[in-house]
């Protein structure tokens, strides 16, 4: 079965590509306003809506909450963090960080490899989401809302090519971009230094 132009994966459902989608486009929005970074932001505001749309269009998040770091999610869902403690946040990255918060939380709930395929986000970590109810997710998104980031920021070339990819009419070299973003998905997960056999 294909959603837009992506086949779907037997591990991800229409709804969940369709959410996280919806969820790329207001990073994106947020990310035009420079409010999330103000680099990106610039190069963001040059697209018309339709052509953010179109790089929106990923099956997989185009923003992080640190879905990958697993000491700071279990420290966070074990009730690690105090809400008057937390740095002061825009209310739109407030807004964002609290949807963004319960699709995790809905993704890490439902069985299989979503979490991890979606957001980069390790099992330990979904399982921390699982244990949570969703009455807490309002609070944590305050706490939270500051460390909303673009994924992969640290990669320029990533981010320069999806803007430039977007802004052409060309849908072949948007496609290939936004499957290099699957490479740098998979290549988070390898170790950082060489293992001994």
């Amino acid at each position: 079965m294909l959603i837009g132009n992506w086949a779907q994966e037997p591990h991800l459902s229409s709804e969940q590509l369709m959410s996280i989608r919806g969820l790329n486009r207001r990073f994106l929005d947020l990310a035009g306003k420079g409010i999330v970074s103000p680099g990106l932001g610039m190069r963001v505001l040059s697209l018309s809506s339709a052509q953010r749309a179109a790089a929106a269009d990923c099956p997989y998040a185009l923003f992080d909450l640190r879905f990958q770091d697993d000491a700071h999610w279990r420290d966070r869902l074990a009730g690690g963090f105090e809400v008057a403690d937390a740095p002061n946040a825009d209310e739109d990255s407030v807004d964002f960080t609290r949807m963004a918060l319960f699709y995790a939380w809905h993704v890490a709930s439902s069985a299989g490899l979503a979490a991890h395929l979606l957001l980069g986000m390790h099992a330990t970590t979904a399982d921390a989401f699982r244990r949570v109810s969703v009455d807490e997710l309002p609070a944590l998104a305050v706490a939270e809302a500051p460390n909303l980031t673009p994924r992969w920021g640290h990669c320029k070339a990533y981010w320069s090519a999806l803007i430039n990819a977007a802004a052409r009419p060309d849908p072949g070299a948007l496609r290939r971009v936004q499957l290099s973003g699957l490479q740098l998905a998979a290549a988070t997960q390898l170790p950082s230094e060489p293992r001994e056999v």
